[in-house]
């Protein structure tokens, strides 16, 4: 088991303690840790490493007060930190994290976590602290997408994805438009709500007629090539990298219309004086954009970029 040495800096003194926290860490070979071990919650070391040093450490709290905090500080391989992306991918329990936060893993699936914290201006340590909480827990039901084969996955994304969007789109039209109707006069967001579902509905359905018909086949061909030892297919775009752009793309403008009709509906919030339809189409267009966050990072994080490394092996 590894030993990890502990700085006990409630007996340095004051002036000294920071130059002796920045010595250990400038010691640390990659990949190794040291534990501090203090009065205070250290936050303001955090920064300062983060000014002085870089993002090239990871911060994780053992314990935190009232009287006694210990911090673990490793530092990183001089490998990029993982994305928002990668993390979801291996662990779609911390998609829930960065929903609270508001913070975008799908479309925004390339940044770091600190990059978008900044972005946000969300506290870099909660996040940190709430991620590595669920690394704790070992879930049970935890479905293992980026292990998946992808013709496995393009699979389950048209079934459960786009199978979910045919059916739901219809309907929110139908509810969306209507409220537009009743309640315009008096709540005229739900006017523009319904202007930006129709476009949305519009996008995603050339979107998904384009993935079924041209991007899932070509990707299964890759599969088929690799286990039988083929040739890549040819095809009239060239690689597959060229179609995946196009789609990240559309993925982006379907995810800003629905950043928009989440402030304009207040987050989904009908107003007292709604009725039942209201209340419905607000609780299904949330239903709509959670299912999209997850169909769009299943593809943006693990199909399309496998599917890239995939065709660059054959």
């Amino acid at each position: 088991m590894e030993t990890i040495e502990t700085l006990d800096v409630t007996v340095i003194e004051p002036k000294l303690m920071h130059p002796t926290i920045f010595g250990n860490f400038d010691k640390l070979l990659e990949g190794e840790a040291f534990i501090i071990h203090t009065d205070h919650d250290p936050k303001t070391l955090y920064y300062q490493l983060i000014e002085e040093r870089g993002n090239v450490f990871s911060w994780e709290y053992l314990l935190s007060g009232p009287e006694i905090w210990e911090v673990k500080i490793k530092k990183n391989n001089s490998s990029s930190e993982p994305t928002i992306g990668e993390l979801v991918a291996k662990d779609f329990r911390k998609a829930e994290i960065f929903k609270k936060y508001n913070i975008d893993f799908c479309c925004g699936g390339k940044k770091t976590v600190n990059q978008a914290c900044n972005d946000k201006k969300v506290d870099y340590l909660m996040v940190e602290k709430e991620l590595n909480e669920i690394d704790a827990i070992v879930s049970r039901v935890e479905q293992k997408f980026d292990e998946w084969n992808l013709d496995f996955l393009i699979d389950y994304i048209l079934n459960t994805h786009h199978n979910y969007v045919k059916k739901t789109i219809p309907l929110l039209l139908e509810y969306t438009t209507k409220v537009a109707k009743v309640h315009g006069h008096t709540h005229p967001e739900v006017i523009t709500i319904s202007e930006k579902f129709n476009a949305a509905a519009d996008e995603l359905n050339g979107h998904m007629c384009k993935e079924e018909q041209i991007l899932f086949p070509y990707i299964k061909q890759l599969v088929l090539a690799k286990s039988t030892n083929q040739n890549v297919p040819y095809t009239a775009f060239g690689a597959v990298k060229n179609p995946i752009e196009m789609m990240e793309h559309e993925h982006d403008l379907v995810g800003d219309i629905f950043k928009t009709i989440r402030e304009l509906s207040s987050n989904y919030t009908p107003p007292e004086d709604c009725c039942a339809t209201y209340k419905v189409s607000f609780l299904k267009l949330k239903e709509f954009e959670e299912d999209l966050h997850q169909h769009i990072h299943l593809e943006n994080n693990i199909l399309f970029p496998k599917s890239i490394e995939l065709e660059n092996q054959l």
